[in-house]
């Protein structure tokens, strides 16, 4: 449904000063694709490339199979007429109109009007749940209401390509959670092909089919939800994909998928390693993988609880083994002391070895 291909955007003359640096990927229909990484990383540029906003200075850009964008041959269709809707941050509603006025609008825009209009905007306001809103003004509404409308309005385009900037980002914490569930829940009725941005890692993995890690205007890494999570291939991609402690690592011994690993915390074994072994390596434990431990044994590590943190569901441990501090994090079911000696079991399964 959607091609990337080499895309390049520079806002300045500077040598080397690129916003986006050949950054090519490719998206199923129906899928939900996210583009994931801190300010300034080149996300919104490339989600503003694909809708027209911005012009690359490099590349191709295809949807549904007909080319949009390409430097090569010169093509450069206008927004108007590229098969996508947007959904902002800022939700972009029009406060001196109602509800059905809002979604009306681009319909009207686009020239289509009388019963297909109509049939278009109650389809759309009922897919939302915005129906017995529909006459009330749009400043009259919530946030998560003005947000709703803002996707009823792309949903009554009917476009082949939602793409959406950051559009929670406005939201309280908990309005922010309902409306994941509320979104992903639209996409997959609807079918429709999303593109999202977002440097919320909570929301890229709850909402997700794959996602694009971007940084410094280059595709990083690209995977599953679970894969980047539980198997990241970068350093950079483990550290901002939740929460980790890297470890810098140096190869000691292999056979086949086992390696082990001389490490700050000692020699440990991981099964969970790289294609090849690319150097500099590092160890990566995720915080609720490392487990407490009864007795020595293979990857048990001894050490000392300096701090404990309880937040109500889940419990975070400081422990420090040597010179190093490790976080593990368990529930409120169990609760042990705020300091003490403790063994930690680092599962070999859940040692993941990546580059960088």
């Amino acid at each position: 449904m959607l091609e990337v291909r080499g895309l390049w955007k520079a806002y300045d003359s500077r040598p080397g000063a690129f916003s986006v640096r050949d950054v090519s990927f490719a998206v199923a229909k129906g899928e939900f694709f996210t583009l994931l990484g801190p300010s300034g990383c080149g996300k919104t540029t490339t989600l503003r490339s694909i809708a027209g906003l911005e012009t690359p200075d490099r590349g191709e850009i295809a949807i549904g199979g007909r080319t949009v964008f390409s430097s090569r041959s010169g093509v450069v269709l206008p927004v108007a007429r590229r098969d996508i809707a947007m959904v902002f941050q800022s939700y972009a509603v029009w406060p001196h109109m109602t509800v059905a006025q809002n979604v009306a609008f681009p319909l009207d825009a686009l020239g289509i009007r009388g019963p297909e209009a109509a049939a278009r905007l109650d389809r759309a306001l009922e897919t939302v749940g915005l129906s017995a809103f529909r006459d009330r003004p749009a400043p009259m509404l919530s946030g998560g209401q003005q947000q709703r409308v803002a996707l009823a309005r792309a949903v009554a385009k009917q476009a082949s390509v939602l793409l959406l900037d950051e559009p929670l980002s406005n939201l309280d914490a908990r309005l922010r959670e309902q409306m994941r569930v509320e979104l992903r829940d639209l996409q997959q009725r609807l079918g429709t092909t999303a593109i999202y941005v977002t440097h919320d890692q909570e929301e890229a993995m709850a909402l997700s089919d794959r996602v694009a890690v971007m940084d410094n205007g280059v595709i990083v890494e690209c995977d599953t939800p679970e894969n980047l999570y539980l198997r990241p291939r970068t350093a950079f991609a483990a550290r901002f994909v939740g929460q980790a402690d890297l470890l810098p690592a140096t190869l000691a011994a292999r056979d086949g998928a086992r390696w082990w690993l001389d490490t700050p915390l000692g020699r440990i074994e991981s099964r969970c390693t790289p294609d090849s072994p690319a150097a500099p390596l590092h160890l990566l434990i995720r915080p609720e993988h490392i487990e407490f431990a009864e007795a020595d044994a293979g990857n048990v590590v001894a050490g000392r609880i300096t701090r404990r943190v309880f937040s109500g569901r889940i419990v975070e441990y400081f422990v420090a083994v040597g010179g190093t501090v490790l976080r593990v994090q368990g529930t409120s079911r169990t609760l042990l002391p705020a300091s003490g000696a403790v063994r930690l079991f680092l599962p070999p399964e859940r040692c993941v070895v990546v580059a960088g």
